[in-house]
């Protein structure tokens, strides 16, 4: 699904991944933990295309397509998606209006019928639903005035709906409480099957006791510094980051 090699990048005319190499296979849930400045975000901005992230070095490559020098809604018809860690407010844009318009244009360049507007609604509402959003909630302003829940379970129905190959979530838990947190992840775990993959960007383990990762990496100075399973979690959240650094390993 996803295959980094020897990937470095900087930001702000600053290096920041010095040489991440990882490989996201279809059906699996990766989480990227590390403390603040590690690199996390950026490697997530990397992956979507985000122009001020300069690859200086490495390749990624999503279903065997490098994404290198492609625009960032080329990245997404082949099927990435990221949910950002501070989603952007587009006022006098309604929410039902942008999801139309984002799903059409990802059907038409997958060659893909354009469904009716009466179709559309309808799995919209399903999809809201599902994620404990009123009716009303589509007819506001994307994002616009919304709750911290509310952006993140926002960023969750877009996901829903774009239905992409592989799905970034940059601390989608940021900012939530306990219920929105469990809403978060079950719309998370309903996209989660075997033939799709999520990379979850996280600074706590608490996200992980409703998703449960296959891999756990952490990411320190630029660098995956361990890969375990779900107790790396668990023992990061006991001893910090700090720990890890100084043993090396």
């Amino acid at each position: 699904m996803l295959e980094i090699t020897d990937l470095h990048a900087r930001a702000a005319g600053k290096p920041i991944l010095k040489g991440i190499d990882l490989v996201v296979r279809p059906g699996e849930v990766h989480a990227i933990m590390g403390p603040n400045g590690s690199g996390k975000s950026t490697l997530a901005n990397a992956l979507a295309g985000r122009p001020d992230v300069e690859v200086t070095a490495g390749d990624m490559r999503l279903v065997g397509t490098s994404l290198i020098g492609l625009a960032p809604e080329e990245r997404a018809h082949l099927g990435l998606f990221l949910a950002f860690q501070y989603p952007v407010e587009i006022p006098g844009v309604s929410n039902m209006e942008f999801l139309k318009a984002a799903v059409d244009s990802h059907n038409k360049a997958l060659e893909r019928d354009e469904l009716s507007a009466a179709s559309f609604v309808a799995l919209v509402r399903e999809a809201a639903s599902r994620l404990h959003l009123a009716p009303e909630f589509l007819r506001r302003g994307v994002n616009a005035g919304f709750s911290g829940g509310e952006k993140k379970r926002n960023e969750i129905l877009q996901m829903l709906l774009l239905e992409p190959r592989l799905a970034v979530l940059d601390e989608t838990d940021s900012g939530l409480d306990i219920d929105a947190l469990r809403t978060v992840a079950s719309g998370v775990n309903a996209f989660a099957s075997e033939a799709n993959a999520v990379l979850l960007i996280t600074h706590y383990q608490r996200l992980l006791d409703h998703i449960t990762p296959d891999f756990v990496h952490v990411l320190l100075d630029g660098r995956i510094a361990r890969t375990g399973d779900k107790s790396l979690a668990h023992a990061l959240e006991a001893d910090g980051y700090a720990r890890l650094a100084e043993s090396g390993t």
